[in-house]
Parts: structure tokens; sequence; C-alpha cells
């Protein structure tokens, strides 16, 4: 892993994965769903190269420009992952979760980082979310937002009650991407942030039920 924090830039993410999925992989017919960083360097993908994909789905994710302004939650985030000396990457899921995940879950979570030089990406990837219209990803996030603008293939939207963070964010997608009208938008009860983690068999069955009626 690159252990720099200045290794990690919002454009070098997008262009790895689009290295990964587009140039080696040659994926099509995607149904993609995104959830946090996958909504932000997925959906980059997805105005990169729209005819690759089948169907779109988020969750508690979102596409910011940087000229709305971020929610108070995001902020503490943000200030948090800047200042905290210790992160606990498995504590901190944990704690965006609505239920307590299992011992050996979190231990998951927190196996790819063995100590600090491990950290320096998810350290850095908050600071990273546009919050303020100069940031230098704004360009990219607007043009992005160009396509999905025009992007009429099935988009659904399938985020959480109980997440402070992500709250309304899936309304400029219900508002502006013509794929999005006429789909079963659907809220997740009882999920925090990581709403796979606290209700997956139920976004499970949403994902399988857009797939079915999208095929």
């Amino acid at each position: 892993k690159p252990t720099e924090q200045s290794d990690h830039t919002y454009a070098r993410h997008v262009e790895w994965m689009r290295q990964a999925l587009f140039d080696r992989l040659d994926l099509r017919d995607i149904t993609f769903f995104g959830q946090d960083w996958g909504s932000l360097v997925g959906l980059r993908l997805v105005a990169l190269d729209p005819d690759r994909y089948a169907r779109v789905a988020i969750g508690n994710g979102g596409l910011p420009t940087g000229h709305g302004p971020a929610s108070e939650a995001f902020l503490a985030w943000q200030k948090f992952s800047q200042e905290t000396e210790h992160f606990p990457v498995g504590g901190i899921i944990n704690g965006g979760c609505t239920s307590d995940l299992a011992p050996e879950v979190v231990a998951a979570y927190d196996a790819p980082y063995p100590d600090d030089s491990y950290k320096a990406a998810v350290r850095v990837f908050p600071s990273l979310v546009p919050t303020s219209s100069d940031d230098p990803a704004t360009p990219d996030q607007e043009a992005a937002w160009r396509v999905l603008e025009q992007f009429e293939r099935p988009f659904l939207l399938c985020f959480s009650d109980s997440d402070p963070i992500t709250k309304g964010g899936d309304a400029p997608f219900r508002a502006k991407v013509p794929g999005a009208q006429g789909q079963a938008h659907t809220t997740i009860e009882g999920g925090g942030h990581f709403l796979q983690e606290d209700r997956g068999p139920e976004l499970a069955r949403v994902l399988a039920e857009f797939i079915q009626t999208t095929s």
C-alpha cells in the first residue's frame, strides 16, 4: 500500500479503479452498487464509460461537488479523522452501525491495518471529499454529474433511515438522473451508515429485485 497520505488523491483512486475494471478486466453489463467511497469512486467510473453499466444502485453515498453544505456529522468525522491520535478502523466501522458487530467482524476490518503505517489512505480519505467549491476534485465531480444527468439506465436509491452523514443524499439523484425516474426507491429501516452490515439481507433483497425487474 502507498504509505504516504500524499500518495492518495481522489483522482488517483478513480484512475486505479478504471485501469483495474475497464482496462484489465474489461467488465461490461455491470450492475453497480455503491456505498460511502464506493459511490464517490464508482459514480465517477459510471460517468467515464456509462455504456458499460446495465444499472446503478446507491445506498448511503453521494457525489458531492462542494457547492452545497456538508452535514455537521460529516464535518465532525472529517475533523476527527485528521486530529485523532488513534484510528481504530474496526471500531470506527462498528460506530457507523446501529448494531454491534461481532468481535471477529471488527477484527476482520482491522486486519488490513496491522499498524499505523498502513493507515495513510483511511486517514486521508475523509479530507478528500469535496466540501467547498474550490476543491481540486470539483471540476471532475461537475463533469461526472453532467453525464449522470443524461444517464437513462435504471438507477435505484436505497438509503437507510439512520445515517446522519448521508441523510437526504438521495434527493439530488432522484431529481437529476433520468434513470431514477419511476424506480422502486426504498428506505431501509434500522440501518446505520454501513447498512450492508446492519441490514445485509434486506439490502440484498432490494438489489436482487432491482436486477430482476430491470433485466
